[in-house]
């Protein structure tokens, strides 16, 4: 893919997040889903492998539903009240639509199946835009729109995707499939404390994003596809695998690392709402999620091959080392004590 094709992809993601996330009408929105949807496209499908061609048509696919679905929930909503805000969504059909559509979008269960397959044929780096920023504009409009929506029913998706990420989780060994699932389980948490307290919902999708790049930078620089790549790359680059370790502690939500605070804070607002049957629910199922983290981490840096390998041992690596990894990792891993200043700010 020549630098200019790069160059459009990647203005035109970020032209559409920007559209959707200030807009109010909502063509606008729709729109900028749009931009974002073709845009990154060509960066699914730029190996040209049978594999990507799938992802990338089921991307499509997907994405053209649920925005067809958004747009038409819009479109309901004006006809019956006559308003093209965003916020302004009063008429319940529309409600249950837009929760439908950005589900879809989001990858939340039961609309999850496409996100691990397009993951899986996508690059490290295309993953990782398509865990961090192409969730952006889905997550904006739902904050938006937060007042309008049905509690019971995204208290019930959330759930199920907390769930269904770790559980489904547990039996993968390819690394971008494992983050898809986490990526699910971690939207689950988001969405639960949506409607009361938006707030929490931004900062649980920053710390994410911040844990996610982290992790597929390092990931990318060591060549890591799957799990017996991973247990090989202490013999590479040491001190790679060890941040890698507490990284992926971290995006557990182990303490004291900084993936313990929204999952804390979360929890701690639920109980507030007098809701501690849907939060000690939610704390159990993390435990699944917890494993294969911990599995993760475990290869990473205590074990090695139990088998020789049939290719040729790689001594160095093919990429060299982003220079965002010394600055992301410290705060993906010590913004704990940070918190009382976090909880002031927002």
């Amino acid at each position: 893919m020549t630098p200019l094709a790069k160059l459009i992809s990647a203005s035109s993601i970020l032209l559409g997040t920007t559209i959707t996330i200030t807009s109010s009408h909502w063509m606008a929105a729709w729109i900028g889903l749009e931009i974002n949807t073709l845009s990154i496209i060509p960066l699914i499908s730029k190996s040209h492998h049978p594999r990507a061609i799938e992802a990338t048509t089921k991307y499509f696919l997907v994405q053209a539903a649920a925005s067809t679905l958004l747009l038409f929930s819009g479109m309901t909503n004006a006809w019956c009240t006559g308003q093209w805000d965003i916020t302004q969504l009063s008429y319940p059909p529309s409600c249950l639509l837009l929760t439908a559509a950005i589900a879809i979008k989001l990858g939340l269960t039961p609309f999850h199946f496409w996100f691990p397959e397009v993951l899986q044929g996508s690059s490290l780096i295309t993953a990782l835009l398509l865990s961090t920023v192409m969730k952006l504009p889905p997550t904006t409009i739902l904050l938006i729109t937060s007042h309008s929506l049905n509690p019971t029913l995204l208290a019930s998706m959330s759930i199920m995707s907390i769930a269904l990420g770790g559980w489904m989780g547990l039996n993968q060994t390819q690394t971008r499939k494992i983050m898809a699932f986490s990526s699910i389980s971690h939207i689950g948490w988001m969405t639960i404390i949506i409607i009361y307290n938006p707030k929490l919902t931004l900062l649980a999708f920053y710390i994410y994003t911040l844990m996610t790049i982290s992790i597929f930078l390092t990931m990318n620089t060591t060549n890591t596809l799957n799990l017996p790549t991973l247990m090989a790359s202490w013999t590479k680059t040491p001190m790679l695998s060890t941040t890698l370790m507490l990284t992926l502690l971290s995006l557990a939500g182990l303490p004291p690392l900084t993936g313990f605070l929204p999952k804390w804070l979360i929890i701690q607002e639920l109980i507030k709402q007098e809701l501690t049957t849907m939060a000690t629910t939610i704390s159990l199922l993390s435990l699944l999620s917890l494993f294969f983290y911990l599995r993760l981490a475990y290869c990473s840096t205590i074990t090695l091959p139990p088998n020789p390998s049939n290719k040729m041992k790689q001594w160095s690596t093919k990429n060299p080392t982003n220079s965002l990894i010394p600055m992301l990792t410290p705060l993906s891993t010590s913004l704990l004590p940070l918190a009382p200043m976090m909880l002031t700010i927002t």
